[in-house]
């Protein structure tokens, strides 16, 4: 089992990181959900590009963007739906290809396995 230490630091939490340590504070930088959100964004494209690679497929990655939104029925407001959006430069003649790969992000990317079931996660790319 691995540990991470957060030490509670007055009003805000930090997580101790070489060379500089995350500051998570609530209401003035990133917060928890949108650091989830990352989490499942930064996964996702890395077992994307791996997917790509391991198909043989050249590639240059440019960027992703990432849209969620929550539940508000529910007074925690947890995640609701996360939209993976992947810009990837492929040449023409692999583009088929590329978007069948999508179809493998969920299920090999441990951080969106890690979720609740009840939240919907949708990859797309979009080629440039």
């Amino acid at each position: 089992m691995e540990t991470i230490e957060i030490k509670a630091k007055n009003d805000l939490f930090e997580l101790e990181m070489s060379p500089n340590n995350w500051k998570i504070v609530r209401e003035k930088n990133y917060t928890p959900v949108e650091m989830l959100v990352s989490a499942i964004a930064t996964c996702g494209g890395y077992v994307y590009q791996d997917v790509l690679r391991n198909s043989k497929i050249g590639f240059t990655f440019d960027r992703i963007e990432v849209s969620y939104s929550r539940n508000e029925a529910i007074e925690s407001r947890p995640l609701k739906e996360v939209q993976l959006l992947f810009f990837v430069q492929v040449l023409p003649e692999f583009q088929d290809r590329a978007r069948r790969c999508l179809r493998l992000v969920s299920s090999h990317c441990p951080v969106i396995q890690s979720l609740d079931k009840s939240i919907e996660v949708t990859e797309e790319v979009v080629f440039f």
